[in-house]
């Protein structure tokens, strides 16, 4: 992603989370993301938007596609289900579990019988908490999540997150938070419909 690309979904990102949230600890939230790689980090190492700034290129998508899901459910009066704040957090939030987690490395890669040195996104957590529970415990950092709100967070990997194995959890909280499925689907369908993969 070029640089202009970047800063241009970085003042996005802003701009969503300024309009919405007004909550106690967001700006030393935003402080904190301010210090860390973010906006230029990726949103995996070999998947969906794998390439610098993905991660918050990927965050706006979910954003985007978890409020037309929210539309298309409920209508005009989806804000009596979720407020707009709550939207934002969970939505630009849900992944802020892979701040610092990513370097680029060099691996030999055989192309047309060739070796040749690539780089790669190579993955290292210094705070191996999980995934969504990880992005819950980071914000609750600074700022205080509603339950649904958490719950969303905590559970957008859906029955793809390994806790869910052998279990009825997943269906329980969707059943009983309708909210966080709906986010399961906005995050997957960002990730498959709306982003790529680089080679």
């Amino acid at each position: 992603m070029e640089k202009e690309q970047i800063e241009n979904n970085k003042s996005e990102f802003l701009e969503i989370f300024y309009d919405n949230v007004e909550r106690d600890g967001a700006e030393e939230l935003l402080s904190y993301l301010e210090k860390t790689d973010f906006f230029i980090a990726p949103a995996s190492g070999r998947r969906h938007s794998n390439f610098e700034g993905g991660l918050c290129f990927h965050s706006i998508n979910v954003y985007k596609r978890f409020l037309k899901l929210l539309q298309l459910e409920y209508g005009d009066k989806w804000q009596e289900k979720i407020s707009p704040e709550s939207v934002a957090i969970i939505a630009l939030l849900h992944d802020i579990c892979k701040v610092n987690t990513y370097s680029v490395d060099i691996k030999n890669v055989k192309i047309d019988g060739q070796w040749i040195q690539k780089p790669y996104f190579k993955y290292s957590d210094t705070l191996p908490y999980g995934h969504g529970e990880k992005s819950v415990y980071m914000i609750s950092g600074f700022m205080r999540l509603t339950r649904e709100e958490a719950l969303a967070i905590n559970w957008h990997m859906g029955c793809f997150d390994p806790r869910s194995q052998n279990s009825n959890i997943i269906a329980e909280v969707f059943y009983k938070y309708p909210i966080s499925y709906l986010f399961h689907l906005a995050d997957y369908m960002a990730t498959y419909l709306d982003e790529s993969v680089s080679e």
